[in-house]
């Protein structure tokens, strides 16, 4: 099997709250050897890689990605295209998640019912680039809720398969599963989107649709997410085993307390972008701090800050990225989230990196026993080498030109050729 042997680099474990010079020996697609400050590693046979100090870490995972998102300016323009284009689309985002340094991404909801599952064989059989996948569902509503646009005397199709009972949601959920998803999204809370319809803080399923859509899911052993901003929408996760707790953005303290006994079998994703930037960078689309407030958006926000810094305090693994692919929040920006997560949430950048790199790797693993989202022996090798260090400035990862290699699954996608900061230091110099 093929060796790389990368020298001369700052790790970032995925874990640790500082970086650790080492050196790092890949070998097929696994991570076969990590060595510490004064360690070497045997060379014999290897590829070796002298990265001049960078960074080196693991993947990011986007455990909320909505590849099929078209940048569009409201729920139902985000379908609004042929198909043909739409799959042509899809895999241009697809490429540009990788080309940011997402080498997985759990799929969130597609727009069209196959989408997601198209794109993630492409992916699979080396046909295209694009990160790790796993399949996504279109969102499953009732009548009326979030991503049912229609109306008595018009139909307007949407991102959504509308349902309404528990027998209609199990046999959509059936259906689906048959085309081959790996993750089925149901809508267990209303939205700003949804303005004047149903607000966020409530829920329009009833605990049998949520049960017979759970249940089905998890017989045929598919995994589930979930669009929850209600108290009572998080409570449902909770009961049925929702692993994706999308938002959470009203959960109360009794609710956040029944969540962390239960912590190890969930991640909850606020999406806070779709909050923050809906509320302060959309003018140019119509939506004012001022419509923001009045659609009820800024309340998600102001909420939603309010209880991920409560859910972080308790140990539950809040998780970065989401609901990008809006006009003011377009596809290739995911990684501002991290600074989201420092700024709003409080948390530490080495805790907004390990969310989005060890918390990711294990939320994409589920119950696979799989490897991955850390620099250690037996895990995938997904890494990225970074031209600085983002523990410093978290920034350098919104930016393509700081990845200075991409490796996913052992093999580069993006392949070193240099460093450029040491580049202008010794030209400086």
């Amino acid at each position: 099997m093929a060796k790389t042997l990368f020298k001369n680099v700052m790790i970032f474990e995925g874990t640790g709250k500082a970086l650790v010079p080492g050196e790092v020996l890949v070998q097929g697609n696994r991570i076969q050897a990590v060595a510490g400050p004064g360690e070497s590693l045997p060379n014999e046979g290897a590829q070796v890689l002298d990265a001049g100090g960078a960074t080196l870490m693991p993947g990011m995972v986007n455990t909320h990605c909505h590849l099929t998102y078209n940048n569009g300016t409201s729920v139902a323009a985000l379908t609004a295209m042929p198909v043909e284009e739409h799959v042509l689309m899809t895999m241009h985002n697809a490429k540009l998640a990788l080309d940011m340094g997402f080498t997985s991404v759990i799929g969130a909801a597609s727009a069209k019912p196959r989408l997601d599952i198209v794109i993630r064989n492409e992916i699979n059989a080396g046909k295209i680039p694009g990160p790790r996948m796993l399949a996504g569902s279109p969102e499953l509503t009732v009548t009326g809720g979030l991503a049912d646009d229609n109306q008595l005397d018009a139909k307007h199709p949407s991102i959504s398969i509308i349902c309404d009972g528990p027998e209609e949601f199990r046999k959509t959920v059936r259906t689906m599963i048959r085309e081959g998803v790996d993750v089925i999204k149901f809508n267990n809370s209303g939205d700003s989107f949804c303005y004047p319809r149903m607000a966020a803080y409530d829920n329009p399923m009833t605990d049998a649709e949520v049960a017979a859509i759970c249940d089905t899911a998890n017989n045929i052993g598919k995994r589930l997410a979930a669009h929850a901003h209600a108290d009572s929408s998080v409570r449902q996760c909770i009961k049925n085993n929702v692993e994706f707790i999308f938002h959470a953005s009203f959960a109360t303290d009794e609710t956040i307390e029944e969540l962390e006994r239960v912590k190890h079998k969930h991640w909850v994703s606020p999406a806070i972008a779709a909050r923050y930037n809906t509320t302060y960078e959309a003018k140019d689309w119509g939506i004012t701090t001022d419509v923001a407030e009045m659609i009820g958006n800024k309340r998600e926000l102001e909420a939603g800050i309010v209880v991920m810094k409560k859910m972080h305090a308790a140990g539950i693994k809040v998780v970065p990225f989401g609901d990008y692919g809006f006009a003011w929040l377009p596809h290739g920006t995911e990684a501002r989230d991290l600074e989201h997560f420092v700024n709003l949430f409080g948390f530490q950048p080495w805790e907004a990196l390990r969310a989005a790199t060890a918390y990711g790797g294990e939320a994409w693993a589920g119950q696979s026993g799989e490897k991955m989202g850390r620099i250690a022996p037996g895990y995938l090798a997904d890494i990225l080498l970074v031209d600085g260090n983002p523990l410093l400035d978290l920034s350098l990862l919104q930016d393509r030109h700081s990845l200075l290699a991409i490796m996913k699954d052992g093999q580069f996608y993006k392949s070193f050729q240099g460093r450029v900061a040491l580049d202008r230091q010794m030209a400086a110099d």
